[in-house]
C-alpha cells in the first residue's frame, strides 16, 4: 500500500505514519516542519520505504510542489489521509473579542488544505489500487451532536470541521466514477497537541491506537457510509 498523510510532524499524523510503516505500507509524509524529530527517527529505521516531503496544506504553490514531487517517485497511490488541522483562537465566546483572519486562517487549514491536496493527487489515487480517501474530521463539526458550549465553543475549529464534512460529501460526488471511496473518521478524543503547545494528557487515548484503528478499518471492505467513527466502530451522526 501507498500512504500520502499529511500533517505527519507529531500528534495523530506522526502515528499514521509509524503506524502505516510498521504494516509494511510505503508513507509519504507531509510535513511542515513543527518538529522533525519523530520523522527522522522513522526514516532512520524504515528509510526509503518513507518519503518526509515538506507541506503546507493552506499553500497552492505547496501543495502542488509536494504532488509534484511524489509523482516523481511513484505512478499510483492507494490511500490519502487528510489529517493536517490546526485549532486555532480555543476559548472565545460571542461575547468576546473574535479573530476573524485566525478563523480564516483555520478555514483555509482544516477544510480548504483537504480539498488542495485530494485535488493534486487525484491522478495518482485514480491509478491506485486501494483508491480511498480520509478525512480526519470531528464530532466539533457535528450539526446533530451540538455538544459545544461556552468558552469551549471554538467556532473556527468546529465550523470548519463542519465545512469538511459538507466538501467531502460533494468530493465523494464527484470521484465515484473513478471508483474512489472518500470516508470522514472521527479518530477519537487523542493525546496530541493539537489544542497546545504540550501534549493533552486528560484525553483518554493514545494516537497510536486510533491509528491502528484506522488501518483496520482500511483493511475491512469499505461501507457505504462516509463518516465513521473509529473508537464507536459505528458510523457517526453529522
Amino acid at each position: 500500500m501507498k500512504a500520502y498523510i499529511t500533517g505527519t510532524d507529531r500528534g495523530l499524523g506522526l502515528a499514521l505514519a509509524a503506524t502505516f510503516l510498521k504494516h509494511g505500507c510505503e508513507v509519504f509524509a507531509g510535513c511542515y516542519g513543527i518538529d522533525p524529530a519523530g520523522l527522522d527517527s522513522l526514516k532512520a529505521q524504515y528509510g526509503a520505504q518513507l518519503e518526509m516531503i515538506p507541506l503546507d496544506v493552506s499553500s497552492d504553490a505547496s501543495v502542488a510542489a509536494a504532488a509534484q514531487s511524489i509523482a516523481s517517485k511513484t505512478g499510483s497511490l492507494d490511500v490519502l489521509i487528510n489529517n493536517a488541522a490546526i485549532i486555532g483562537q480555543k476559548d472565545a465566546a460571542i461575547t468576546d473579542t473574535l479573530d476573524f483572519n485566525d478563523m480564516l486562517a483555520v478555514y483555509n487549514v482544516n477544510a480548504l488544505g483537504a480539498l488542495r491536496v485530494a485535488q493534486s493527487v487525484l491522478g495518482l489515487l485514480r491509478a491506485g489500487e486501494m483508491k480511498r480517501i480520509i478525512n480526519i474530521s470531528s464530532e466539533a463539526g457535528s450539526m446533530a451532536a451540538r455538544v459545544r458550549r461556552g468558552q469551549k465553543t471554538r467556532y473556527a475549529y468546529c465550523a470548519s470541521k463542519a465545512a469538511l464534512n459538507i466538501q467531502s460529501i460533494l468530493l465523494q460526488n464527484h470521484v465515484a466514477e473513478y471508483g474512489i471511496k472518500v470516508h470522514l473518521v472521527e479518530p477519537g478524543w487523542l493525546r496530541t497537541f493539537l489544542a497546545s503547545k504540550e501534549k493533552c494528557t486528560i484525553a483518554p487515548t493514545e494516537p497510536e491506537e486510533s491509528a491502528e484503528r484506522l488501518v483496520a478499518f482500511l483493511q475491512r471492505t469499505p461501507p457505504e457510509y462516509l463518516f465513521h467513527d473509529l473508537f464507536q466502530d459505528r458510523q457517526f451522526d453529522w
